[in-house]
């Protein structure tokens, strides 16, 4: 494969043009090396769309054991080159090294599950009224897809999304967040090593995605649209979808609680919560961002949180030591100041962190006597602060985890076989761990409800969003 020096961004049909714009990708830490990525616009996504959609042709008449076999040599060769790029997403971004590494691991489950599915997407047939009838339901390929992944998980996002589309038949045209074209571009390169035609994937690096979405959401090629991001942006995309009619999937922000209750077990629910809200320094969008813990339980619990985030280790994230790395950026850095100073403003008490420490870090924090009204509690922080809170009742906790527009992931915490289930039904949200904080798995269903999005990725759901269903009517001469 390529090294990091030749992957500029390419079509897969040729590489990108001598000569062609260029934008500078150099990640959170101050001595970080810095490389030019191609600076893909409207010309590029317009040639990346023919391209496409002439690939498209010819792809979704593969069998769907063709596809599986390359889907399978991909998946090795990700994990063949599993130190290159972890180390490539803690460059581009500061994940912390053994983070990084994990989700590579991650993110090549996705494609070995898909491998699987792609021949699993099976049809039927079904009863008819008249005699001289039958009736099939087959599965088909929706078309040309374009993605949009963001930056917080560089590689699994990629694999999320491509991997059943590709196994589904469709050709896939992937716009990287501006912060993370390195990491998309590896593993382009090794689908293309692995075997995969040309042109069925698709890099577009940019560092304004409008002028590459634009033809994207305007072409009736492209048949649909899979996107993780903010709420704001799936709105606009969401909108944008409706003058083609694309089949649309978005996954959005999420504002997750965290309910512990009485009868757990405090020493493993720290563990989870810590894990939950401090890993990729809490930029997760199914990181909690609330911790209801029951009043009877809340001083000790707050007591061990509070000393098990004391020994959370903050440095370089090239260090596997480190738990907590950077903020991606300085914007990113600014959001997280400016929640913790207006919680504090308003009564809040820090019992750890609270500040930054020079460059993009921010100390992990926890709050006590956080209320409603702080910003904390409006909005997603996407930063290492985890507020706690007290309730009394089931009814109560149920009540305040529900109100907010968002609905990805919510986490409770007990013994109760009983109660478990009740919230597990009562949770408006579309992934509920009970006793587990870190639910997500390539053979389950991702997704969020409410204004946290559309549609489901993982398992047979996710292979689903990438195709439509044709019915045939067969008649027999009578």
């Amino acid at each position: 494969m390529a090294g990091l020096d030749g992957l500029l961004g390419r079509y897969l049909t040729d590489a990108w043009k001598p000569g062609g714009a260029t934008y500078e990708v150099r990640g959170p830490m101050s001595d970080a090396e810095a490389f030019n990525v191609a600076n893909c616009g409207e010309a590029e996504a317009r040639e990346a769309i023919d391209v496409s959609w002439n690939a498209f042709q010819s792809w979704r008449e593969t069998t769907a054991f063709e596809r599986a076999e390359l889907l399978r040599r991909w998946h090795d060769l990700i994990l063949e080159h599993r130190d290159l790029i972890a180390a490539t997403m803690t460059r581009e971004m500061g994940k912390p090294i053994k983070e990084a590494r994990g989700e590579v691991n991650y993110a090549a489950s996705f494609v070995r599950w898909y491998e699987g599915e792609a021949t699993r997407a099976y049809g039927e047939t079904f009863p008819t009224a008249m005699p001289h009838k039958r009736g099939l339901a087959l599965r088909t390929p929706v078309g040309p897809v374009y993605g949009v992944t963001p930056w917080n998980f560089p590689a699994a996002m990629v694999t999320r999304k491509a991997a059943p589309a590709l196994a589904a038949g469709c050709t896939f045209v992937l716009k990287p967040a501006e912060q993370t074209p390195l990491t998309a571009l590896l593993l382009a390169d090794l689908w293309r090593e692995a075997g995969g035609p040309e042109g069925t994937l698709q890099v577009l690096p940019a560092l304004d995605p409008v002028p590459v979405t634009k033809p994207m959401m305007e072409d009736a090629r492209i048949r649909k649209v899979t996107f993780t991001g903010s709420t704001e942006v799936g709105r606009i995309l969401y909108r944008q979808s409706a003058e083609t009619i694309k089949k649309i999937s978005l996954e959005l922000g999420g504002h997750a609680p965290f309910i512990i209750f009485d009868d757990a077990d405090l020493e493993f629910a720290v563990r989870e919560t810590i894990a939950c809200k401090f890993r990729n320094a809490g930029q997760t969008c199914v990181c909690t961002n609330r911790i209801y813990v029951h009043e009877d339980v809340a001083d000790a619990f707050t007591e061990k949180y509070v000393e098990a985030a004391s020994g959370l280790v903050m440095g370089d994230p090239n260090d596997e030591a480190t738990d907590v790395g950077p903020l991606v950026d300085a914007a990113g850095l600014a959001k997280v100041e400016g929640h913790v100073q207006d919680a504090v403003a308003k009564g809040a008490t820090v019992h750890v962190g609270g500040s930054s420490t020079g460059g993009l870090f921010f100390l992990p924090t926890v709050l006590t006597g956080v209320t409603p009204d702080m910003a904390m509690m409006q909005e997603e922080t996407f930063g290492p602060v985890a507020p706690i809170l007290t309730f009394r009742s089931d009814e109560e906790v149920i009540r305040l985890a529900n109100d907010t527009p968002y609905g990805l992931a919510a986490y409770v915490y007990t013994a109760d076989l009983a109660r478990a289930w009740r919230m597990a039904e009562a949770l408006d949200y579309g992934i509920v761990g009970v006793n587990d904080g870190v639910p997500a798995a390539a053979y389950a269903p991702f997704g969020g409800v409410k204004q946290s999005g559309l549609g489901r990725e993982g398992g047979p759901w996710g292979l689903d969003e990438y195709l439509e269903v044709r019915y045939v009517s067969m008649a027999m001469p009578r």
